[in-house]
């Protein structure tokens, strides 16, 4: 019943008073099936314990979500008034909250860089952006991915063989340095025969244009290695 008369008072209640074609209080009462008297009876009550505790918490909340530059969520919302020795449970932060019209702005959560730019290397892009293989083994193409685990990163390097568009060689570990991915291609080599002329692509980041990479050329005999700057799938 409140909160019909909470909208009778804030939407129409104070117009009516200025402007003569807006609802009266009668009409209002009549709409929503409430009696003018309670109407009155009610605003003319003293405020409420709980109102009153609504009113103080709305302002803590406000001044708290302004200190965190706009970040804080409900559940923060909830730990810093608890820290404060406010009583409110988390829904109740929620819910004033969005009375309010606090919405937070989550910073974009922090993400290692598996791959560092850098000019172009004497290393031609050959794939020209046609990854398609007629026959398996002509294409393959690496990149590193990571994956967060209860104990930090993970990560994971794969080489794909573009003609079945089948991983054929990967590894995991705690790092992506060069052996990580010296790992996955050894796989790919024990997987796949690979046809003279066969053309490898990669970014150009610094664990891909390691010195180490230039053993491959004992693991896959007729490699060409192409790179591009960026994923796999920007050559």
């Amino acid at each position: 019943m409140s909160g019909k008369y909470e909208f009778i008072d804030a939407g129409y209640a104070t117009v009516a008073a200025d402007t003569a074609a807006a609802p009266t209080v009668t009409c209002m009462c009549q709409w929503l099936g409430v009696s003018e008297s309670g109407f009155y009876g009610w605003r003319s009550r003293p405020q409420s314990v709980t109102a009153k505790r609504r009113e103080l918490l709305n302002i803590k909340i406000a001044a708290l979500f302004k200190a965190s530059d706009g970040t804080y969520g409900y559940r923060r919302m909830h730990a810093a008034l608890a820290r404060g020795g406010g009583q409110a449970g988390p829904e109740l932060a929620r819910q004033l909250m969005r009375e309010e019209g606090l919405v937070p702005c989550q910073p974009r959560p922090w993400r290692p860089a598996a791959t560092c730019q850098g000019a172009a290397g004497p290393v031609p892009g050959l794939v020209n952006r046609d990854f398609p293989a007629r026959a398996p083994g002509e294409k393959m193409a690496g990149d590193i991915t990571y994956i967060p685990a209860w104990q930090g990163w993970v990560y994971l390097a794969a080489v794909i063989d573009c003609a079945g568009r089948k991983i054929i060689g990967w590894a995991i570990g705690d790092n992506y340095r060069t052996p990580l991915i010296t790992k996955a291609v050894e796989m790919a080599a024990r997987s796949l025969a690979c046809p003279p002329g066969v053309i490898f692509h990669s970014d150009r980041g610094s664990n891909y244009q390691c010195h180490l990479v230039k053993r491959w050329g004992d693991l896959l005999p007729h490699v060409h290695r192409t790179t591009r700057p960026g994923s796999v799938d920007k050559s």
